[in-house]
């Protein structure tokens, strides 16, 4: 019988990727490092300087990169002298990627050391997940996701563990995640400014959207609701009819207000930490919980087919959303001020969590029934 597939394999294709980005985001251009030769670029310096806080950071990041791969290589039945040994080398490779990387990048500075504490860091998740694989709890939590989720539910379980890290980003609405349209408009119009053939294209792109009239308060309601709902449908699509779908509605709940709260907790102090539940989210999650109480008998297929037009109606509704400058300052201060070490992990995954999803529940409509 072919083996299920692990959700630690895309979960750690999700956190390679974040690494790449937390560790070349730049505030300015890329440029090449000044009297640089080609061949310089392949080594790494020693670095001047090592703070405990640059120990401490290289070896936590990537001790869950090196813990994932091992094991997905691990629930893969590999053996674990191949896992421990390819967990360590894609921690390796990867940070000496984004050491070489780090060339063009202004204000980085590669380092040798850097390098080593990161393969380090690796090492120290794969060995941990080797005695957590040898204890025998993961076959325990593998025999529960056996019992709750279908065979093929590894990419939905990444989806609905992301999830609420997407929330940590400000959005214009509670659960409004995925608008990313007017950044799309702004980086199109970057592109084509000063393009002879295209001022034409330029001047309708750059020209912004007439956004003044606020959401009316029942659309900012029901856009409360299909962002509560969102989730709920993608864990239908994997779990079957029945009271577990029940637990997965309160779990969506719980982890709506612990992420709400906590990102408006980060923006705005302690003291406004539940100023998010207004007169409009929490009629939003009631109405979005009554739904999905409603659609608990649903099948696998329709569930996945409703998710998709939850999640059409949400990107939409959200594309329609004002600018305020509430709003505004908060991604000024993510970006530009004390989160700009963290808004990377949040701001893509609220921006492109929607659309993974709709094209995950695609492929559930669109495989046998």
């Amino acid at each position: 019988m072919a083996r299920e597939r692990s959700s630690a394999t895309w979960l750690a294709l999700v956190y390679a990727a974040l690494v790449l980005y937390a560790s070349l985001y730049a505030q300015d251009a890329w440029r090449w490092p000044p009297g640089q030769p080609l061949s310089a670029l392949l080594l790494l310096p020693r670095s001047l300087h090592q703070s405990t806080f640059d120990i401490e950071s290289n070896l936590l990041g990537y001790l869950p990169m090196g813990g994932l791969c091992a094991m997905a290589a691990l629930r893969s039945a590999w053996p674990a002298g191949a896992a421990l040994l390819t967990a360590v080398a894609a921690s390796a490779l990867l940070s000496y990627s984004c050491e070489l990387m780090q060339h063009f990048v202004p204000g980085r500075v590669p380092a040798l050391e850097d390098l080593v504490f990161n393969t380090a860091g690796g090492l120290a998740g794969a060995f941990l997940a080797w005695v957590l694989h040898g204890t025998g709890l993961v076959d325990r939590w593998q025999a529960l996701r056996v019992r709750w989720f279908s065979g093929d539910a590894a990419f939905a379980l990444v989806l609905l563990v992301l999830w609420p890290v997407g929330l940590l980003f400000p959005a214009p609405v509670p659960l409004g995640l995925g608008q990313v349209g007017e950044r799309l408009r702004e980086a199109l119009a970057e592109a084509l400014e000063g393009v002879p053939w295209a001022s034409d294209l330029h001047e309708l792109v750059a020209a912004p959207l007439l956004q003044d009239a606020p959401l009316h308060p029942a659309g900012e309601v029901l856009l409360v609701a299909l962002g509560l709902l969102a989730p709920c449908f993608v864990a239908y699509a994997v779990v079957a009819p029945g009271w577990r779908r029940l637990v997965m509605v309160l779990g969506a709940l719980l982890m709506a207000t612990v992420g709400m709260t906590l990102s408006t907790l980060l923006n705005f102090g302690p003291q406004h930490a539940l100023s998010w539940l207004g007169p409009r989210a929490w009629p939003g999650l009631l109405l979005g919980a009554v739904a999905a109480a409603a659609a608990l008998p649903l099948s696998r297929r329709m569930a996945a087919g409703l998710g998709l037009m939850v999640l059409t109606g949400l990107v939409f509704g959200l594309a329609q959303a004002p600018s305020d400058p509430y709003f505004a300052d908060s991604l000024q201060a993510w970006e530009q001020g004390r989160f700009v070490r963290f808004h990377g992990l949040a701001q893509w995954i609220g921006w492109l969590w929607p659309y993974a999803t709709m094209a995950w529940l695609l492929t559930r409509l669109a495989g046998p029934r």
